[in-house]
């Protein structure tokens, strides 16, 4: 099988971290908070400082992907955004068909900012929905409604955007099979490129952690649990997402991602196949020097102000060991698998020398698929995952 599209393009992406949130969600674990403006515009000077002047080890290269995340970026408006994407363009050289992806929240933007966004070289919007249901919105302590997104997709199509992608979560407290499906029935109806889909995951620090933590023990230890779905139920989100959507045009390309024909994220699969990304911002991650080495910056603000943007102490060099059982299990992840032919261009080695034995056992339980030049998971095995992607783990 000869390699995909996204397989041959080498160019690196740009990762912009932008923190600020009008409001923490309950299930939030990202570094994310609230902030004055006069913060907000301390740290924009800090960012563009940074991207003017930060040095990465490695080789240059192109540019084929710009993602701002957060938080939610557009609670900066749109000149500080246009200014940060400016800096960038400045700094590197980024490809003319390049993707450049811009988070937000309904509510936090509107016709006239996407529309100054859009005209300043942003083509892709990521739209934080989650549900469609208002009790499970309310649930999840969200600032917005069903309408509002309806009013944010709206305005977004005016402004001239066409690639958008909305975020959903499933397996929420309270949340029922007829209430999943109406969720994804109603965002197929607006028209999306791109939807990602993930079940909730209770993490410590959180309110969630503190409402639903032994529940969550419960659910996973197959007792009853009083609010969170059930595992099977669970189980049962993910094929209801893959069924809908995949009627309605959508392919599964990723474990938790589904795109129309031609709109996978480059960005997103760039990570999975390891390309190099370089971050800019507070707690932002980087892989460079041809994946070799991994980096994070500071995620103290008043370290980050001051100019001192790394955290030597995540600083880590890669052996080959390392990646390539990285490029395995982020691999995995991938409908289309690993490409043998792929694996063997980095690292000169076909995977069945490396890990005979992985890919025999999972093989013979039919969890893993090797034919046609790649390794993928069967659709037992993507119900299975990460059992048959930890024993790539050195």
């Amino acid at each position: 099988m000869s390699l995909l599209p996204y397989e041959k393009n080498n160019g690196k992406g740009i990762y912009i971290h932008i923190p600020f949130c009008v409001r923490k969600c309950r299930y939030c674990d990202f570094l994310s908070f609230g902030a004055s403006q006069e913060t907000k515009s301390s740290y924009v000077d800090a960012l563009l400082k940074e991207i003017a002047a930060r040095e990465f080890p490695g080789r240059k290269g192109k540019v084929s992907s710009i993602f701002f995340g957060g938080g939610t970026p557009t609670v900066l408006g749109a000149e500080p955004l246009i200014r940060i994407l400016e800096a960038v363009m400045k700094r590197e050289e980024v490809c003319p068909d390049a993707e450049i992806t811009l988070e937000c929240n309904p509510g936090t933007a509107d016709g006239l900012v996407f529309s100054e966004l859009r005209a300043a070289g942003f083509n892709r919007l990521s739209i934080g929905l989650q549900s469609a249901n208002e009790e499970e919105l309310k649930k999840l302590g969200r600032i917005h409604t069903w309408d509002d997104y309806l009013r944010c997709v709206h305005e977004a199509r005016r402004a001239g955007f066409e690639n958008i992608n909305t975020d959903l979560i499933y397996s929420l407290p309270g949340q029922t099979i007829v209430s999943w499906r109406d969720t994804l029935h109603k965002v197929i109806d607006t028209g999306m490129e791109h939807v990602s889909a993930y079940s909730l995951i209770i993490e410590e620090g959180t309110p969630f952690w503190d409402l639903y933590h032994e529940d969550d023990l419960a659910r996973a230890e197959g007792r009853a649990s009083r609010f969170l779905p059930d595992e099977e139920t669970e189980r049962q989100m993910d094929r209801e997402a893959l069924e809908i959507l995949g009627a309605a045009g959508f392919n599964r390309y990723e474990i938790s991602n589904f795109s129309q024909p031609g709109k996978e994220s480059v960005h997103n699969t760039g990570t999975w196949l390891r390309r190099d990304y370089l971050g800019f911002g507070l707690g932002a991650a980087s892989l460079a020097a041809e994946g070799t080495v991994r980096m994070k910056n500071t995620d103290r603000m008043e370290r980050y102000l001051a100019g001192e943007w790394e955290d030597e102490t995540c600083r880590e060099v890669l052996s080959e060991e390392d990646r390539m059982a990285e490029t395995m299990f982020l691999g995995l992840r991938l409908k289309e698998g690993v490409s043998r032919e792929y694996f063997c261009s980095i690292y000169k080695k076909d995977p069945e020398e490396i890990y005979p034995g992985p890919l025999k056992t999972y093989s013979d339980k039919e969890l893993l698929d090797c034919s046609g030049g790649r390794i993928r998971l069967t659709q037992e095995g993507r119900a299975l995952s990460n059992l048959v992607m930890a024993s790539f783990l050195p």
